[in-house]
C-alpha cells in the first residue's frame, strides 16, 4: 500500500473511531497509526473507569486492548470482529491521565487475523498483555 493510500485510510479510521459511541464513552483517543500498528490513550477517571478498589476496572482495560488490536487490524484494510481474546493482568492501574494501549498485528490470514496489545501506564509499567484472534468480515474500501 502506498503512503498516500495509507494516509487516506488513516484519516478515515480517525474519523470513524471518533464517532464510535463506546470509544467516546471510555474517552479513548487514537495517538498513532501505522500499517499493522495502533496506539491509543485512555484516562483512568475515578468517575468512569475504576473498580471498588480505585484501580482501573478490568473491563475498561479489556476494552482498550480489544480496541487497540481491532484498529491495528483495520490499518491493514480489514474490517474485523473479535473471535477470542486472552488477557494477563500484570499490575493494577491507579487513576491517571492516560494509559497507552499499543496494538500490533502478528498474523494476517484470508479469514482471520491475530494481534497483540500491551497496556502501559504513565510510568512505563506493563499493566496488561493481550492476544486476540479476529474474524475478517470485509474490507475497508
Amino acid at each position: 500500500m502506498s503512503s498516500s493510500q495509507f494516509s487516506m485510510k488513516k484519516e478515515y479510521l480517525l474519523e470513524i473511531y471518533d464517532r464510535n459511541p463506546f470509544v467516546q464513552f471510555l474517552e479513548m483517543k487514537i495517538a498513532d497509526l501505522k500499517e499493522g500498528y495502533s496506539e491509543l490513550i485512555m484516562p483512568v477517571d475515578t468517575e468512569k473507569h475504576t473498580n471498588l478498589y480505585n484501580l482501573a476496572h478490568g473491563g475498561a482495560l479489556a476494552s482498550l486492548a480489544d480496541t487497540a488490536m481491532g484498529i491495528a487490524c483495520a490499518t491493514i484494510g480489514n474490517k474485523v470482529v473479535t473471535l477470542d481474546m486472552n488477557m494477563n493482568f500484570i499490575k493494577g492501574a491507579k487513576p491517571q491521565m492516560g494509559l497507552k494501549g499499543v496494538g500490533k498485528v502478528i498474523h494476517t490470514g484470508r479469514t482471520t487475523m491475530v494481534a497483540e496489545a500491551d497496556i502501559i501506564d504513565e510510568d512505563g509499567n506493563l499493566i496488561l498483555k493481550a492476544r486476540g484472534t479476529f474474524f475478517v468480515i470485509g474490507k475497508f474500501e
